[in-house]
């Protein structure tokens, strides 16, 4: 844990999702407490697909049974498509957290694919040619270059396209007593977010400096839009809003369980099915 962070003074408001979908409803929690929600199914997408994810402009990206990585629009019609997404394997982590690029990063090639917003092939870099050999979380940084934790240097670091290093934090070893290692990286909201899994969320300004830390743990799936760090655990979705500090904890429905995959930001909830993608509205 670090030794100096903000008292985070947790206030939570839990509430129970109804079990059957339609446009509204109302719904109480285990204590009784009254609370009014909408959710509806707004848009169905049907197909095979082995992973998904979403950006802040609320495009859905996709990797079919063909092994293509495809760009759907929130309406549902195809905005591009990467043919070449298999080139080095399975990819370890796809980043779409700014929507005009798009990383697709090749762990056991310490290999980055470069894409544009149309998914065209920009360029691709071996990191181990930069002298960084450990990593497994990266993300586009509000410049459009690259962010990266190297676990070899204990340093959060921003590179250009073609590796070289632009700037980087202090070493982590001498910040924190406990060393975090990261498996998420999201840059939005003026903020760089780091998620250690067994520790928390680990909060940085632009150029690397340590703001605050969140004790946040095990969260799946986490997305951060609009001021809020959107995750899953224990069956529950988790909504944190930053500026008031306030968690929101909504247990998931069963209607809603066995989904390959989960997302949820910008108000909506995106579930992945082996018949496809379901996309909800909820407020």
């Amino acid at each position: 844990m670090p030794r100096f962070f903000y008292i985070i003074c947790i206030i939570i408001f839990p509430a129970c999702i109804s079990a059957q979908v339609r446009t509204d409803f109302d719904s109480t929690n285990v204590q009784g407490s009254h609370y009014n929600s909408a959710f509806s199914l707004v848009t169905l997408i049907p197909g095979a697909y082995s992973f998904m994810d979403v950006d802040a402009l609320d495009n859905i990206y996709l990797i079919t049974e063909n092994n293509q990585l495809r760009k759907i629009k929130s309406n549902g019609d195809s905005a591009a498509i990467f043919n070449d997404v298999k080139k080095y394997g399975n990819p370890f982590l796809i980043s779409v957290s700014n929507p005009l690029k798009t990383l697709v990063y090749y762990k056991n090639y310490s290999t980055v694919v470069i894409l544009d917003r149309f998914l065209a092939y920009r360029s691709s870099l071996n990191l181990r040619k930069q002298n960084i050999f450990k990593v497994k979380a990266l993300a586009t940084s509000y410049d459009n270059n690259i962010r990266l934790f190297d676990e070899q240097d204990f340093k959060l670091k921003k590179v250009d396209d073609e590796g070289k290093t632009l700037a980087e934090s202090s070493d982590f070893r001498q910040i924190f007593d406990t060393v975090p290692l990261p498996s998420m990286i999201i840059e939005q909201d003026n903020s760089i977010y780091l998620y250690d899994p067994e520790k928390g969320f680990y909060l940085f300004d632009y150029y690397g400096s340590f703001k605050t830390f969140i004790p946040f743990l095990h969260w799946q799936h986490i997305a951060v839009a609009e001021g809020r760090i959107m995750g899953f655990g224990n069956d529950s979705l988790y909504s944190y809003e930053i500026n008031s500090i306030t968690l929101k904890t909504y247990s998931l429905p069963d209607m809603f369980k066995g989904y390959k995959d989960i997302k949820a930001m910008n108000g909506k909830l995106y579930l992945l099915r082996k018949e496809g993608v379901e996309v909800y509205k909820i407020r």
